[in-house]
């Protein structure tokens, strides 16, 4: 893991970072915790892709969950009915 002590950061400014970022993602401690990470602009549009072909993908598959008939509607008395959770 690539770490820097924000206090280095404070110190130099973003070219305390010029040289780990190439090697991946920098992780910024402070008070002896990770605490903010710096990513490249590539790693971050990365991030964003995989998160939005996750989501694509997770409404696809409750698509075809309701399709199939898995899906059961009903209100939220019904479901706490059905958990047992009445008094």
């Amino acid at each position: 893991m690539n770490t820097i002590p924000a206090q280095e950061l404070k110190r130099r400014g973003i070219a305390a970072v010029d040289d780990l970022i190439a090697a991946g993602d920098v992780h910024v401690i402070r008070n002896n915790r990770p605490e903010y990470v710096v990513l490249s602009e590539a790693r971050y549009a990365e991030l964003v892709a995989d998160a939005e072909e996750a989501y694509v993908a997770r409404v696809k598959a409750s698509l075809e969950d309701v399709k199939a008939g898995l899906v059961k509607r009903g209100s939220a008395a019904d479901l706490i009915k059905e958990l047992g959770l009445a008094d």
